[in-house]
């Protein structure tokens, strides 16, 4: 029943959404007339905050970058590149492909959103190589794992509203996460994905007729020619003592970092861990630099859009619209329906302010004050906020961008199958925010 449903989705999608540079372009200029159209900033002030907030992603499009080329790289490293092969032999049938690729991408962004996205694309092609299943699909449910990150143990709403020092501890002190990620509600919410997510994108498998099918010939990494080495400094090049010391160095740092100081599974620990393994696995540093060569093309479409959002979510911020937008969701709830239009006005400006912490930091103004008036459980409605932001990720090209350049594919090619997901999701969260 769901590929039916799917289907007229997909066609429009695959028909209309354009590549999503064209996405952020078209953003920009919604976001633009909107703030001089809607708010009380002037057609300059709106200018001035685009131009002046467009390099504010430069740190974290470089990590994202990284996050890309680091996993990228270990996976093509021989002993992992042969986990996922042997991984994916599991996955005999195409319902089988499509199960297990979600219930890995949900497990890795539970973890961490950064070794999901990555961990997810990276088994999807694994398993294509080896079954016959609509490509298109099996990449989809690979992101659809995205959609519990914030849910998970690197989210940043709640992991922001638990640490000492948070903007809004004035008003609501801190916020263990024994109250926001281990809540029964939210462990309701993940163990429902956990279950729900998978089966929905196993019955959306299309028709044989109607599969789009890749050549496993296209998706096979090209094998570096042996080198002869002619000069004295490619013994260097070559030289594993050099490339494993400095890997195992990077790695014992790591080992000092989680397990004696107690550190954070974070971007850049994700970043450093998938960098320092792939220079210990790659055992030369002409090896590494030879996979390096090959993931750099994969990148290379996500680094022009970061300045663009970052603009977008100046504008959003700076004159007023994303809280228009949130007041005016929360000027018609009540105690008990607070939490959901928290879940619904986030889902609306995450499509304008992609940042789980920028997310925080225009909406905590708005739904804190109004909790504190209504009676409402306010680690609830943070977590509210946390799902939105979260949930509308599925049809947000920005965070699609590293599973797409991973495996090749546009935009257009998963967005039919992320929209039955969002609406799958979006009631199923709603539920259990508004009932449980």
């Amino acid at each position: 029943m769901l590929n039916k449903i799917a289907r007229p989705f997909t066609k429009i999608v695959e028909r209309y959404l354009p590549d999503p540079f064209i996405f952020v372009i078209l953003l920009t200029i919604i976001t633009l007339v909107s703030a001089s159209l809607f708010t009380t900033a002037t057609n300059i002030e709106v200018l001035q905050a685009w131009g002046g907030g467009f390099w504010n992603l430069l740190s974290f499009a470089m990590q994202m970058l990284l996050v890309l080329i680091t996993g990228y790289m270990l996976a093509s490293t021989p002993p992992i590149s042969k986990l996922l092969e042997k991984l994916a032999t599991f996955a005999s049938t195409a319902p089988k492909a499509i199960i297990l690729v979600t219930l890995i991408s949900l497990l890795a962004s539970w973890i961490n959103w950064g070794f999901g996205l990555v961990i997810g694309a990276l088994f999807a092609k694994a398993i294509a190589k080896h079954t016959r299943v609509d490509y298109r699909l099996l990449v989809a449910s690979a992101y659809s794992g995205f959609v519990v990150w914030h849910g998970g143990l690197a989210g940043s709403i709640p992991l922001t509203i638990a640490t000492d020092g948070h903007f809004s501890e004035a008003s609501i002190g801190i916020m263990s996460t024994e109250h926001t990620l281990f809540a029964g509600f939210n462990i309701a919410i993940l163990v429902g994905l956990f279950i729900i997510m998978p089966l929905v994108n196993r019955y959306m498998l299309p028709s044989e007729q109607e599969s789009v099918y890749i050549d496993p010939a296209l998706l096979q990494e090209t094998t570096p020619k042996p080198t002869t080495i002619t000069r004295p400094a490619q013994h260097l090049e070559q030289s594993k003592l050099l490339g494993m010391t400095i890997g195992l160095l990077g790695l014992a740092y790591l080992g000092y970092y989680f397990f004696i100081t107690g550190g954070n599974l974070n971007l850049n620990s994700v970043i450093a861990v998938f960098l320092f393994l792939a220079i210990t696995l790659h055992q030369t540093p002409h090896n590494l630099l030879n996979s390096l060569q090959q993931a750099i093309p994969s990148g290379a479409g996500i680094v022009i859009q970061f300045p663009f959002y970052a603009g977008i979510m100046a504008v959003m911020v700076d004159s007023g619209l994303a809280q228009q937008i949130s007041r005016g969701f929360i000027a018609v709830a009540d105690a008990d329906s607070l939490p959901f239009f928290s879940f619904i006005s986030a889902g609306l400006v995450n499509m304008f302010v992609p940042s789980g912490g920028g997310q925080w930091a225009v909406q905590a103004p708005i739904v804190i004050p109004a909790a504190q008036e209504l009676g409402a459980d306010i680690s609830r409605v943070a977590m509210a906020v946390a799902w939105g932001d979260a949930w509308t990720n599925l049809i947000q090209p920005f965070w699609a961008l590293p599973v797409l350049a991973i495996a090749g594919l546009k935009a257009k090619d998963i967005m039919g199958f992320c929209v039955v997901q969002l609406f799958v999701t979006g009631v199923f969260i709603s539920l259990v925010l508004s009932f449980y």
